[in-house]
This record gives structure tokens, C-alpha cells and sequence, in this order.
């Protein structure tokens, strides 16, 4: 056993459906959580930028002295692959368990969405051919979604939802996609609108995926927790949009305040 806390981090609200998921499969876990809210979207930045900022949220996370980080956000998943694999303390991302549990859908044609930076690296779709080599895959960006699910916009009846999920993943209804990747954490918050949209499509939730990956992990090393469900709660940005929108995300009420902290600087932020 070992009762040190998870740290998982997101560039915003949407890794908080991790969460939920580590929450569900393990509920004795001791949490620490990160939305860089501050800074999000991820999605439209250089790649350089990302990786600087995986490294610094990793750091903060290591600042709590946790066993295993999740990282739960495709675009530093996808962006940088090496610097969560070669992290000292084990680091978990979604991209890996999520193309893995699409490919063991059996499906042919495969789909994936992701920020524009996700899809453009390329990872996605690399990782996906090589779990399923004999699938088409076709890969979707959607630089919309996680502004507007940020904004709180995440109804499968909110017009704007509507219009936003019809207008970007239209190619993937051309496709005939029979499963898709929802490759970025934000995504799974919307999912209900998805299906409406593409009723014969098997959705598949990275951030689910990668809560599942860790639980693996921990139950492998012997270092699952039989402590207390504590969680604590860390954001770059409004700490009033975390309150307000955290307890629709995760599925039941913050177990803690939501602090503040200020992300470190980047080169170009100086």
C-alpha cells in the first residue's frame, strides 16, 4: 500500500473527468489537482511551449510528493510522449491507454479528435495505427471545443454545442467513422452531443482510458491506497469558473477549497 497522493493536471477544467474516473475506481485515493486555467488553450501553442509546460506542471505536482501523476491532456500527451516517459516519478497520459482501447474495439474505421496541436504532431494518429495497423484512421481538430466548454457551454441541447459539434466533426460522419477517440480530456463533457451527432459511433474516452491505465499501474507496483478520498484542488485561473463548473464535471461536490497559485513563467511570458 501506499497512501501518497495521485497528481493529475489539465490545462483547464476537463481533466477533472479523470478524476471522476479515478474516483469511481479507486475511491481511497488521495488527489491533487491542477487546471492551468491561466493558460489554456493548450491547443494553439508551439509545440516548445508545451513541453516547457509539461515539465513545469510535473514539477508542481512533485511538489506534493505523489506517487504517480496523471498527466490528463492530449495535447502534452501527444507533444511530449519523452518527457512523461522518462520522468522520474511514473507519469501516466492519455494518449497510449486511449488509442489502445480504440484499437481494441475491432473497428476498421477509426477516428480521433484532439486539439489543433494534437492533430498536427501526429501522435494521435501514429499511435492509433500502431494498435490497429489495418485501420483507417481519419483525425479531426477541434480548436472550438475546449473554449467553449471552458465557458461553461456543455448542454447536448445548448444551441452553440450544436452548431459547434455538427460544423467541426462532419468529416468524420463522411467517414463513416465506426469508432472515435475523444483524444483530448474536455471532450468526454460533450460526449452526449457527439453521439447525437454521430449516433453509430463507439466513443472512446481517453480520460477515462487513463484513469483505468493508472489503476493498472497501481495495482501492479502494490501501491493502491486504503486511506482517505481527499482532494485537493489547485488552478492558474478563476478560482469562481473552477467552483462553479467542477461539480457538473466531476459528479458530486468539491471535497476541499479551490486555491490559487500563479504557473510558472515561460520565456516568452518574461
Amino acid at each position: 500500500m501506499n497512501n501518497k497522493p495521485i497528481g493529475v493536471f489539465d490545462s483547464g477544467l476537463g481533466g477533472l473527468t479523470a478524476v471522476r474516473e479515478l474516483r469511481r475506481i479507486m475511491p481511497n485515493e488521495n488527489i491533487i489537482y491542477f487546471g492551468d486555467t491561466g493558460r489554456m488553450p493548450y491547443g494553439g501553442r508551439p509545440r516548445e511551449q508545451i513541453r516547457k509546460i509539461a515539465v513545469q506542471n510535473i514539477e508542481f505536482a512533485e511538489g506534493f510528493g505523489v506517487k504517480a501523476i496523471l498527466a490528463a491532456c492530449g495535447t502534452i500527451s501527444s507533444n511530449a510522449q519523452d518527457i512523461l516517459a522518462n520522468n522520474e516519478t511514473r507519469t501516466v497520459g492519455v494518449l497510449t491507454p486511449g488509442a489502445k482501447e480504440l484499437a481494441e474495439t475491432g473497428f476498421k474505421r477509426l477516428g480521433v479528435i484532439a486539439t489543433a496541436t494534437s492533430i498536427k504532431s501526429g501522435a494521435f494518429q501514429a499511435e492509433i495505427s500502431r494498435f490497429a495497423p489495418d485501420a483507417e484512421v481519419t483525425a479531426v481538430a477541434c480548436p472550438d471545443f475546449v473554449p467553449m466548454i471552458e465557458s461553461g457551454h456543455i448542454l447536448r441541447t445548448d444551441a452553440l454545442v450544436k452548431k459547434v459539434v455538427a460544423s467541426t466533426l462532419e468529416p468524420l460522419r463522411a467517414a463513416k467513422v465506426q469508432a472515435l477517440l475523444l483524444g483530448c480530456t474536455h471532450y468526454g463533457i460533450i460526449a452526449e452531443a457527439i453521439n447525437d451527432y454521430l449516433p453509430d459511433t463507439v466513443l472512446v474516452g481517453a480520460a477515462d482510458a487513463s484513469a483505468r491505465a493508472m489503476k493498472r499501474y497501481l495495482t501492479d507496483t502494490d501501491a493502491l491506497s486504503d486511506g482517505e478520498c481527499a482532494e485537493s484542488y489547485y488552478t492558474s485561473g478563476s478560482v469562481e469558473d473552477f467552483v462553479s463548473l467542477a461539480p457538473i464535471l466531476l459528479g458530486y461536490e468539491l471535497k476541499s477549497a479551490v486555491l490559487f497559485t500563479p504557473p510558472a513563467p515561460l520565456e516568452d511570458d518574461v
